[in-house]
């Protein structure tokens, strides 16, 4: 029995080590200037001044292929490619240069018109059947000179315009293409949520939750969406903790439940964006004091370093789950139906430690975000 266990944890742990490891690549392209290092840098929540950011500034200053790795999932890399105007390769010779087999998908930006050079290269991207989406940045800008230069000025219809002039510039190339207005100073703002949701419904399906998880808290949807898929794997993780209450070993069980709750508690600090670097870059971005963000979680696991004795104490004021631990190391020694009901209880115990700590992570998710953005705090 005991090793029957063994084998199934040792596959549950194989298979969510996989899904840890997967590797995602994004390729960033585009006309010299178009605001490609600004848009590596703000999809992997980096201001443009921190120390790792993608450099920027008004002149072509990605002159090689370089990458830049997300800080908090080093498995998702964005790498900023050359403008393909700012090259002596074609577009044809460009994807070889920049070695486009590697990359998921490409990101072709432009913070005006979509030219010949981004046309060429999206028909080859194409051919090696490939994705890519066309990205219209700098949308501030746009905006903020329509305000001065307009008398009856609405940001749908000037919105409206944008999108329309490109899509149609890219037709009459031979180019039908949706078109998505970003802004890199503020994503949750016109089509980012949308440019996101497309990517994850495109990307082969084990590839689709290391994007979500690596994007930045942009609207209430995605905060739910990586609730989904982070209550997806909690039955795993049980499984696991099941697996550790099948062993006749004294101690054993806890020990492992313990440092399970540790790293999966992480895992959902780091992806709501509740870990205390996310909290302050956030602070420092919105505005907003970080003890105000502060003041707005419950959980008393955000925003600190989680260890196995911050875990014992939070589970020391749930009396059922700490009678539940307990019960389990017993049972285990007792012969014939000590191991499955112990094992049984470890499962129903972690399962129920996991999604508390879930819904609490996930509440405060929504109460930051809308902290930041000024609005009402309630769930």
């Amino acid at each position: 029995m005991e090793k029957g266990y063994a084998e199934g944890a040792e596959k549950i742990q194989e298979y969510l080590d996989q899904q840890d490891n997967i590797q995602l690549y994004i390729g960033i392209t585009g006309e010299a200037g178009a605001g490609k290092s600004t848009f590596v840098n703000a999809f992997r929540g980096v201001d443009n001044r921190d120390e790792g950011a993608a450099p920027t500034g008004c002149v072509e200053t990605t002159t090689v292929v370089t990458p830049y790795a997300h800080p908090n999932y080093p498995n998702v890399t964005l790498w900023d490619l050359p403008g393909i105007g700012t090259t002596k390769f074609p577009a044809d010779k460009y994807l070889k240069h920049v070695e486009f087999e590697k990359f998921d998908f490409f990101i072709i930006i432009s913070e005006t018109r979509f030219t010949e050079n981004d046309v060429k290269l999206a028909k080859e991207i194409q051919k090696m059947k490939k994705k890519f989406y066309f990205v219209r940045s700098k949308i501030d800008n746009d905006l903020n000179a329509a305000e001065r230069s307009q008398r009856d000025f609405s940001v749908e219809k000037t919105l409206s315009a944008m999108r329309e002039n490109c899509v149609q510039g890219l037709q009459k190339q031979g180019v039908p293409a949706t078109v998505f207005l970003v802004s890199s100073f503020d994503l949750h703002l016109h089509d980012f949520p949308l440019l996101q949701q497309t990517l994850e419904r495109e990307l082969p399906a084990h590839k689709r939750d290391m994007l979500l998880l690596a994007t930045p808290n942009i609207n209430l949807e995605i905060i739910n969406r990586k609730k989904k898929a982070f209550q997806a794997k909690i039955k795993y993780y049980a499984c696991l903790s099941a697996a550790g209450a099948a062993v006749p070993i004294p101690g054993l069980s806890i020990a492992v439940d313990l440092g399970l709750l540790v790293n999966v508690a992480i895992k959902y600090a780091i992806g709501f964006r509740l870990d205390k670097p996310s909290l302050e870059k956030l602070a420092a971005t919105s505005d907003v004091p970080l003890s105000d963000l502060m003041a707005v979680i419950n959980s008393p696991l955000a925003a600190v370093k989680i260890t196995k004795g911050l875990v014992v104490k939070v589970l020391s004021t749930c009396t059922i789950i700490s009678l539940s631990m307990l019960a389990e190391e017993g049972l285990k020694f007792m012969p014939l139906l000590g191991i499955p009901v112990a094992a049984t209880i470890s499962f129903t115990t972690t399962y129920k430690c996991l999604s508390m700590f879930l819904n609490t992570f996930a509440d405060d998710a929504q109460r930051v975000f809308k902290k930041a953005l000024g609005l009402d705090t309630s769930v």
